[in-house]
């Protein structure tokens, strides 16, 4: 699975080892890998390559086939945005999320197929976010996510005749430690705007990539899953008109630099 060295890509390998399966992870960082790899025991190794190539794809996908003979089950589980107004977007933020979002999802997508499941066939599950009615601030992820959605259906319907099931995930507020690096009074209030009072807790994410991972998940090719506690029908302001202050939206720390976008 791409992502997998933290957040949600962490907790979804943690469940499929404890499920019995033998899981690759891979990501960027080497050394994140390679500490999570060790905690999750020997049913976990790791490989490094970044999505955002198709090279990169490739050798994540070979390095898992020279491992262990074959790939059944493919998370795209990396991905990332940052909190900003529509107006505010840039061309440059605008295009590295495209690239890593929609670009890398389907470099993975295509090298797998190509390199592992045209003949055996497998599993393939993409990432992407709820609310779909419109994402407020991170307009530049709700629309590369709604690209993977329509991807992920036209894959479905091209490659199942090779066996291939493509479904997606359609993620609402999740308690990570990524949420938890802007403001308190951000993430705090967020529950808030979700039907069950609650952010999802990233165990549930894993809990719902093992039962895609079996032949129930199979039958759901075509088919985009939504984990939100029902964010999708919520049709308030988001962020409450509150926390705006001066016209601005509150945004998290950045270091001088600006980082790569934030996984998960």
């Amino acid at each position: 699975m791409t992502g997998g060295g933290t957040n949600l890509g962490k907790a979804a390998a943690a469940e499929l080892v404890r499920c019995g399966a033998e899981v690759v992870i891979a990501g960027r960082r080497e050394e994140v890998l390679a500490e999570t790899a060790g905690e999750l025991g020997e049913r976990c190794s790791w490989v490094s390559g970044d999505i955002r190539e198709r090279s990169g794809a490739e050798a994540i996908v070979s390095g898992t086939v020279a491992r262990h003979g074959r790939l059944d089950f493919l998370l795209n589980n990396a991905g990332g945005q940052y909190f900003v107004p529509a107006e505010g977007i840039t061309v440059k933020g605008w295009n590295a999320v495209q690239r890593l979002n929609v670009s890398g999802t389907l470099a993975m997508c295509e090298a797998a197929y190509e390199l592992a499941m045209r003949v055996a066939g497998g599993t393939i599950v993409n990432v992407t976010v709820s609310p779909h009615q419109g994402f407020p601030a991170m307009a530049h992820t709700g629309a590369a996510r709604a690209a993977v959605e329509a991807l992920t259906r036209e894959l479905a319907q091209r490659w199942g005749p090779d066996g291939v099931s493509v479904s997606a995930i359609a993620l609402g507020r999740l308690a990570t430690e990524s949420l938890k690096k802007y403001p308190a009074e951000l993430w705090q209030r967020a529950a808030q705007s979700v039907p069950l009072q609650r952010l999802g807790e990233v165990e549930e994410y894993g809990w719902l990539v093992a039962l895609l991972a079996t032949e129930t998940g199979r039958a759901l090719s075509g088919s985009v899953v939504t984990l939100d506690g029902s964010l999708d029908n919520w049709h308030g302001p988001w962020p409450p008109p509150d926390l705006v202050r001066d016209g601005d939206v509150p945004t998290e720390e950045r270091r001088s630099a600006p980082p790569p976008p934030i996984a998960g």
